[in-house]
């Protein structure tokens, strides 16, 4: 099986064998239940496979457990890359999900009404602070 079957078998398996955090998370944002926007869940995007996704706001949620104390380095990487490509991507702890679930949702709202700005190359035939022409 090549690679890129391997992975989205992979994120088929993950959506079929959530952890009840991720579907207490889900119940709450699926079927456009957040101001009308649209969740996908277990989604590649690039190398990774991220917890849920608003590819319209280009907002990433990630629930992270105690797993990831110690792989905070990785997560880090992670992060960086997702950002780089335009995506805002807010974190949880589960034990924030089951005790205030509220709080996480409002979180939630107020990334997909400030979503990041989008990451544009630079187009040239601007000036610089001194009145140069950028390329």
């Amino acid at each position: 099986m090549p690679k890129s079957h391997k992975f989205i078998y992979r994120a088929k398996l993950l959506r079929n064998n959530m952890t009840d955090t991720e579907r207490l998370l889900w119940a709450k944002i699926r079927n456009r239940q957040i101001h009308g926007y649209k969740f996908r869940r277990q989604c590649p995007l690039g190398k990774y496979i991220v917890d849920f996704v608003c590819h319209g706001k280009k907002v990433i949620i990630e629930l992270d457990g105690s797993q990831h104390a110690v792989q905070e380095e990785y997560d880090q990487q992670r992060t960086a890359w997702l950002e780089s490509e335009g995506y805002k991507v807010i974190r949880f702890w589960n034990n924030d999900v089951w005790q205030n679930i509220e709080g996480v949702l409002e979180v939630i709202c107020s990334a997909l009404i400030h979503p990041p700005h989008p990451v544009l190359p630079p187009q040239g035939g601007g000036r610089d602070v001194d009145g140069n022409t950028l390329l």
